[in-house]
């Protein structure tokens, strides 16, 4: 068996982490093969084994690779679309960061997440994603994300007006500071902190948000994931900017956006404690009543 191994960067107190799952994944004679801007920052600090191999980006990961962990929080996780694109390797989180609503998995429990990869006792949700298409190239051959798009004003530009459409036909002008299209699992980010609602990961729908919007009788509003989002952008400025996930990118107002479902998805591995409800309670407190 192969394991990619993804991160950005850790604390110094993670290493010993870091240690103890290359030394689980030596146990079960599991080769790994680590991002090589990661290896470099540990080598120093970590021991390997002899069939340590690297990786440099997306092109690097084969067919033989059987999983890629991400090491870190939810942006790390994040950045895991971009590497695994449509190869259907099925990305397991190991939260080494503070909320870990996606990288769920805790770093106590690195001998029990080896071991389910191992007897394949894991469960693997298949989660959408949303897709930009524009009338020039943006975020290059990634123009995808897992968790949401975003059109946001400049810092210190007024207010802007985003002319809204489903399949063409007229939605909404949003007068806002911008607005959030939400795939189930954005749900829980971005648009759930500007007031959207939570939806379950299964549920084939998009989340339209607006953030801090003029008008009082503007909500969110759901609608399917095969519907076509298009957006018509007016403001003082002549750049806006468009965010997917944690990347983002200044574009010009005239600049025609569209997004949609992606044509593929991510595999994203739990374990079969966990789950989207416990998930909820445990990271964002659903529900809790000190009452109670």
């Amino acid at each position: 068996m192969k394991v990619a191994i993804y991160s950005r960067v850790i604390d110094d107190d993670q290493y010993n982490k870091v240690q103890q799952l290359l030394d689980e994944l030596a146990k079960e004679n599991i080769q790994p093969v680590i991002y090589k801007p990661f290896y470099e920052m540990i080598q120093s600090s970590v021991r390997f084994s002899d069939r340590t191999t690297v990786f440099s980006d997306s092109g690097d990961l084969t067919d033989a690779i059987d999983f890629l962990i991400s090491l870190g929080g939810d942006g790390t996780l994040l950045d895991t679309v971009t590497l695994v694109r449509d190869k259907n390797i099925p990305v397991l989180g190991i939260n080494f960061g503070r909320l870990g609503f996606l990288a769920s998995i805790g770093s106590k429990e690195l001998h029990i997440a080896v071991q389910s990869l191992v007897k394949r006792t894991i469960l693997i949700d298949k989660r959408s994603l949303i897709h930009l298409d524009a009338s020039k190239p943006l975020f290059g051959d990634v123009p995808y994300g897992l968790n949401e798009f975003a059109i946001h004003k400049t810092d210190t530009s007024p207010m802007i007006k985003i002319h809204t459409y489903l399949n063409g036909e007229f939605l909404n002008t949003y007068w806002a500071d911008g607005v959030i299209v939400a795939t189930p699992t954005g749900s829980t980010g971005y648009s759930l902190s500007c007031n959207g609602p939570v939806v379950f990961p299964e549920s084939s729908s998009f989340v339209i948000t607006p953030v801090a919007p003029h008008n009082l009788n503007v909500r969110p509003i759901i609608v399917p994931d095969d519907n076509i989002i298009s957006f018509e952008i007016e403001g003082r400025t002549d750049h806006f900017i468009c965010a997917l996930d944690s990347r983002k990118e200044l574009v010009d107002k005239k600049v025609q956006l569209a997004v949609r479902r992606e044509s593929f998805t991510l595999s994203l591995v739990r374990l079969n404690e966990n789950n989207f409800l416990q998930t909820l309670r445990n990271k964002l407190s659903w529900g809790l009543d000190t009452r109670n």
